[in-house]
């Protein structure tokens, strides 16, 4: 029984992170349908599994579920937009608090990895690349911080934050600058936590400020093509 409830969860898992990569990477935007029965066709996956996914994903807010309309991609409205980023400023913040020199050493080699495979995306134009490389930057902060609980609570807003940027970036340029997570980087090597957190409060400071939080950008792909583009 317990490795049935294993398997299961293992399942749902799945199904909640491939939902989750669709939409950080702008290929499922938000208000986009999540048909049970696609998700079902598209990712081979079990109905019961999905519908425990989606629900998984409401108590989130990343998708919203409806009587008689089923689940969706969440549409955060702009007060939500703004709580985002207030709640990113504080836990990443945290998160720099808990890298030490020695998690610095350790780590350094992975974080120059991820800066050069950044600068390629950049330098290559590819958006959803740079997209996927710029949430990564952050994701692997918390992931050296070792806070497990700021590790999760930040992967569950990058997704809010993926959301927010397709309702209202300006532009389709992704809103994320390499030097300022080079910057970053510096100072934890130098050991400057201080400018560290101010270097990152600035940065997402600019994320906010390059939102039109009156704009919106419709979905372009439908939710079978969203899925079965590769990671």
């Amino acid at each position: 029984m317990s490795k049935s409830v294993t398997t299961k969860q293992q399942e749902v898992q799945r199904i909640v992170e491939a939902l989750s990569l669709a939409i950080a990477q702008h290929r499922l935007k938000p208000g986009t349908r999540l048909v049970e029965a696609q998700i079902v066709e598209v990712l081979e996956a079990n109905r019961n599994h999905v519908q425990s996914a989606l629900q998984r994903m409401a108590l989130q807010h990343i998708v919203t579920i409806e009587p008689n309309r089923g689940a969706m991609v969440a549409k955060p409205e702009a007060r939500e937009a703004r709580e985002i980023f207030t709640a990113r400023r504080a836990i990443e913040s945290a998160i720099i608090a808990c890298i030490t020199p020695e998690l610095m050493a350790v780590h350094l080699s992975e974080l120059e990895a991820q800066q050069r495979t950044e600068k390629e995306a950049i330098a290559h134009q590819d958006r959803r690349d740079i997209v996927r490389e710029f949430s990564r930057f952050h994701l692997l902060l918390a992931d050296i911080s070792g806070n497990k609980v700021l590790s999760e609570i930040l992967a569950n807003l990058m997704v809010r934050s993926s959301l927010i940027v397709a309702l209202y970036q300006r532009n389709d340029v992704p809103s994320c600058q390499c030097d300022e997570h080079g910057a970053i980087v510096e100072a934890l090597k130098e050991g400057d936590l201080i400018r560290a957190q101010s270097v990152m409060n600035d940065h997402l400071n600019e994320l906010e400020q390059q939102l039109d939080l009156h704009d919106f950008s419709p979905d372009p792909l439908s939710l079978r093509q969203a899925l079965s583009l590769s990671s």
